[in-house]
Parts: structure tokens; sequence; C-alpha cells
């Protein structure tokens, strides 16, 4: 272990020790957590001034910080599944009757996919403003490679699973298995089978009370004791937000930034125009967006530096029940099938400016209306189902573009730009699933306004 090494990791620690000592302070986990993302992109700054995206020494320090940051994001990701089974088995289980699961998941399916429509439809516009096309783009040895790997693992299983397979792939066949996320769709198998565990609680209440109480007591003292696991874990979070921060700014390469700097533009400004109808479709159901975004900032920022919707759903649960004020059942619901269902940035508003950019190259005419609606269905029905983990975009476009007899050769030559760009994607992943949530819980009536009212900073992890 050379001496910068040495120095770096130092002077890692000693920053965790920094922000350690917010701990001893009333500050919120809110303001804890943008304390971390501003130490982390300033301590990443510095070391790409120093060494340059492509040190030797600075791609080692990476891996002793990625302990911290890739350790944390491994904690969430191992208390997914049992805070989704927990979480959905207890909701439907407090539920009066099963129909009001049907009316929670219609609403919420139904939010997800409409936003996701809306995405797409952003993507095509946001790509014929800037005139982008895949025509010019030069693959290296490194987009050679990486298309190859997406060849190798990805196409196949993706093209040949047609639209019957998928929706069965949904239905659980071994839940012991999809609790350990055995496929992409493991999460929506997990939120099938608690809900058809917690259904069968309220048919035994009814037939035999004695034990169906006895059920329920469980299904609490379960629930209670993941829900004491996850708030342990997320007591980390401004370190792993620290952490992942430094991670991407000191390796990020500005010259392939720059080199691919209009497709960058054109994803954020389309990212920001989602975010915005976002605003719009809270404000129509009657909630404040400016106090929705400014008490969910914590699981953005998670979401930006960690690039997984599926890791950010303990945080999007808590958000959503303890800031918002959206009952446990609804919460549960948006955050799981928001991590795999209608992703606004990775299965909508990614894919289709691909699809755009491409079309050119084979004789299509991407401002041809027809194409435009064809393409738009593809996308929102293509949705269903994709990864909530980092890299889900990529399963999105291999999906869509040989849906529209498309070449996938494109997913390949964005490689050097795709980490920043999954960033904003996954923020607006989790922001469509915690909009879903708070607009069903709305249109059912059942938020909690006292909550949402409250002008103080809720602390999520010690109430």
């Amino acid at each position: 272990m050379n001496l910068a090494l040495v120095i770096n990791v130092v002077v890692f620690i000693a920053l965790l020790v920094l922000l350690g000592q917010t701990q001893r302070t009333s500050w919120s986990l809110a303001k804890k957590v943008l304390a971390g993302l501003t130490i982390g992109v300033v301590f990443g700054l510095a070391l790409q001034f120093i060494y340059g995206p492509t040190n030797a020494v600075l791609k080692e320090s990476i891996t002793w910080f990625n302990i911290v940051g890739n350790g944390y994001v491994q904690l969430l990701e191992m208390i997914v599944m049992p805070l989704v089974f927990a979480s959905i088995l207890s909701a439907v289980a407090k539920l009066h009757n099963a129909s009001s699961l049907g009316k929670i998941s219609f609403l919420t399916i139904g939010i997800l996919l409409f936003t996701t429509l809306i995405a797409a439809l952003v993507g095509v516009l946001m790509t014929n403003v800037f005139g982008l096309t895949a025509e010019g783009l030069v693959q290296g040895a490194k987009e050679t490679a990486r298309l190859t790997a997406i060849q190798t693992n990805y196409v196949g299983q993706l093209t040949d699973l047609s639209v019957p397979q998928l929706i069965l792939s949904f239905i659980p066949t071994n839940p012991f298995a999809d609790l350990t996320g055995v496929k992409p769709t493991s999460i929506i198998s997990v939120v099938i089978f608690a809900a058809l565990l917690g259904v069968s609680s309220l048919q035994l209440l009814k037939d035999d009370e004695v034990k169906g109480r006895q059920v329920l007591v469980a299904i609490d003292t379960i629930q209670a004791w993941v829900m004491k696991l996850v708030r342990l874990v997320m007591k980390l979070t401004p370190y792993g937000v620290l952490a992942l921060m430094t991670k991407v700014v000191a390796g990020s390469n500005i010259q392939d930034i720059i080199k691919l700097g209009s497709f960058v533009v054109a994803s954020y400004l389309g990212l920001a125009i989602m975010f915005v109808v976002h605003a719009l479709l809270l404000s129509l159901a009657g909630i404040n967006p400016a106090k929705f975004f400014r008490k969910v900032l914590p699981v953005l920022t998670f979401a930006f530096t960690s690039r997984s919707s599926a890791a950010s759903i303990p945080l999007n649960v808590e958000a959503q029940t303890r800031r918002i004020g959206v009952p446990e059942s609804i919460a549960s619901f948006s955050a799981s099938f928001g991590a795999t269902i209608g992703q606004n940035g990775c299965a909508g508003l990614y894919p289709a400016m691909l699809a755009v950019m491409v079309a050119p190259t084979v004789g299509i005419n991407p401002l041809d209306p027809v194409w435009i609606a064809t393409l738009v269905g593809v996308v929102t029905l293509s949705s269903v189902g994709v990864a909530g983990v980092g890299g889900g975009a990529t399963f999105a476009a291999l999906i869509v573009l040989p849906a529209m007899g498309l070449p996938v050769t494109l997913v390949a030559l964005l490689i050097s730009v795709e980490p920043l760009i999954d960033m904003g994607r996954t923020t607006l992943n989790v922001s469509g699933a915690m909009t879903a949530g708070t607009i069903t819980s709305q249109i059912l009536g059942l938020t909690d306004k006292t909550i949402f009212d409250h002008e103080e900073e809720v602390e999520l992890v010690h109430r």
C-alpha cells in the first residue's frame, strides 16, 4: 500500500468521523444526508483534480471507499425483500376487506404506467428537439466489449420472453427463491405471495377468530421487528451517500461527458420536465408539491447516488408513511411496484430517446405520428417488470429496441455517460413511485394531513 493511497483512506475516514459529529446535533435526516452529499462532492472534486479519473491510485482508493458506499447499498438490498414481505403482509392483514387491496393496486399501477407514458412522450420530444441521432457515434474497444457482453447476457433471455411469459413470471412458484431476488420480477412475486398470505389471514380470522388473532399478532410482531432493522440500517444513510458521491465525482471522465454532452443535457432536461409533471399531478390531487419534494429529499438524494430503485424501497416507505402521511398499505405497494413497474426514467424516458436516435439509421422517420404512437405504447407496456437496480434501463432498452425492429448497438455506445445519466433516471423512478403512492392515498381519502402539514423536519430513524 503506497503513501498516497494511505493518505486518501485516512482523509476519507476523517471525513466520516466529521460527519458522525452530526449525530450529536438535532439535525434532521435530510440535513445529515445533505451534509454527506456536500462532503462527498468536495472530496471527489479534490481527488479528481489531484489524480485524474484514470489514475491507478484513485481507482485503488475508490475500492476502499466502496466498503462504506457499496456496503451500505448491500445492507439496504439485504432488507428490501424482508421489508416488502412484512409490509405487504401486515398492510393486507389490516385491511377490512380484500376489495381495498384491488383499489390500491389498480390506482398505483395505473398512475405508474400513466406517468411512464408521459415520460416516453417527453423522451421523444427532447430527442427530436435536440436533433440527436446515433449516426456518427464511434464504437471503440470499450464499447465493442460492452455490446458483446450485452448480447451474450441479456438479449436472448429478454427478446425470447413473450408478454404471456412475462406475466407468468410475476406469479410465484417458489416464494423462498423469490425472497433471494433470483429473477428481475422477484419483488412483484413477493408482493403477490405476501398479499395472498394477508388475505388468507383475514379469511382465517372469519373462520377461527382465536387462531386468526394469533396470526395477526405474529404478523404485527414480524413487521415491527423488520422495521427496527430498517431504521437501524437507515442511520447509516449519510455515510453511504458521502462514499457513493465521492466515487461518482472522483471517477467521472469529463472528456467523455463533453463528447456526448448533447445527450446528457437532453436527458436531464427531459428528467426535469418529468419532475414538473409529477409536481402538476400532485397539485391536481391537492398536495403541495414544494412541501412534498422537501420532505422526500433524503430519499431522492440516496436514489441519485446509489442508482438503485430497489435499494431505495426502505427509505421510500419510511418517507411516505412518516413524512407524507400515506398509509403503510399504500406506501408499501407503491414503493414495491414502483421498483419494477412503470419506472419513469429507466423504462420510460431512456428507451424512448434511444429508439428515436436509432430510427434514422434504419430509414425510419422519427417524427412519424403512427411510429411515435407505437413506440410510446411499446415503451409503456414493456416497462412492466424492469429490474429495480443499476442497469435496469439497459433491460428496458433491450426490450423496446428489438420490439421496434431497431438494432441494440446504441446501448453500448453510450457506456461512457451511462452512470451519470442513470443517477438522474433512478431519482425520477423513485419520485414516480412516491408520487403514485401519494396520489393514490389522496384519491382514496386516506392521507393523514396532520403528518404532511407538520412543518418541522421529522427524524425518521428515531420515532
